[in-house]
């Protein structure tokens, strides 16, 4: 039986960068959920599917092939053959993004790819509704938190570093809270800390100090 080690928090508290130095210390597969529901939201507009049609989505989502690929110590998307690459880190996915994720189809499809994963091995899989929804009964479940300055300023920074986009962190910062509050109001899987979870604020923490933290709540 794999073991999972499941993430969730909201955007900008850590959890890729956390996962990605588990997984590689543990030798354990990445999997990063939330590009998933990205795929989803870039195909609909690549297609022109009004995102904010809920049952335009849910017509849509049976129509995307996503492939997974355990390759360098992560699971790897493929959509038609190729990696969608930054093309689903884009400003302009990140606004349509918790739209398509609200879509009870496009959440059951994520969440029956996700579990299917475990053909693959050891996963450490971070999203939203990981501890929740989709891994309810792993033993090794986290909820990484932050304060909205903190995930603002750690999000403007990666999306410069990127070339994604040049946001102030005011406005990342609103995108930030925007994006909370549809997560957690949502009514299907809402993002929100799981009883008998291991809640880890990051906004003061270094990313070896909380990588450290998990692991010796892991092992």
């Amino acid at each position: 039986m794999s073991k999972v080690i499941a993430i969730d928090g909201p955007s900008g508290a850590g959890k890729s960068s956390v996962s990605r130095l588990v997984g590689e210390r543990l030798q354990m597969l990445h999997v990063d959920s939330g590009a998933l529901y990205r795929i989803y939201t870039w195909q609909a507009l690549v297609k022109g599917v009004d995102t904010a049609n809920p049952a335009a989505v849910a017509a849509f989502a049976p129509k995307v092939t996503i492939e997974c690929r355990p390759e360098h110590g992560a699971i790897v998307y493929y959509v038609g053959g190729e990696l969608p690459g930054n093309r689903i880190r884009t400003p302009e996915i990140n606004a349509h993004a918790s739209q398509v994720a609200t879509v009870k189809e496009v959440r059951d499809a994520v969440t029956a790819l996700l579990r299917s994963l475990v053909k693959f091995g050891d996963l450490v899989v971070e999203g939203r509704d990981i501890t929740t929804a989709v891994f309810p009964d792993s033993p090794y479940r986290f909820y990484l938190t932050a304060s909205a300055e903190a995930r603002a300023r750690r999000r403007q920074k990666e999306e410069v570093e990127k070339g994604i986009a040049n946001q102030s962190e005011e406005a990342v910062k609103a995108s930030l809270l925007a994006r909370d509050r549809i997560d957690s109001t949502r009514k299907y899987a809402p993002l929100k800390k799981a009883d008998g979870v291991t809640e880890i604020d990051s906004s003061d923490l270094t990313l070896e100090q909380v990588v450290g933290l998990v692991l010796e709540a892991v092992r």
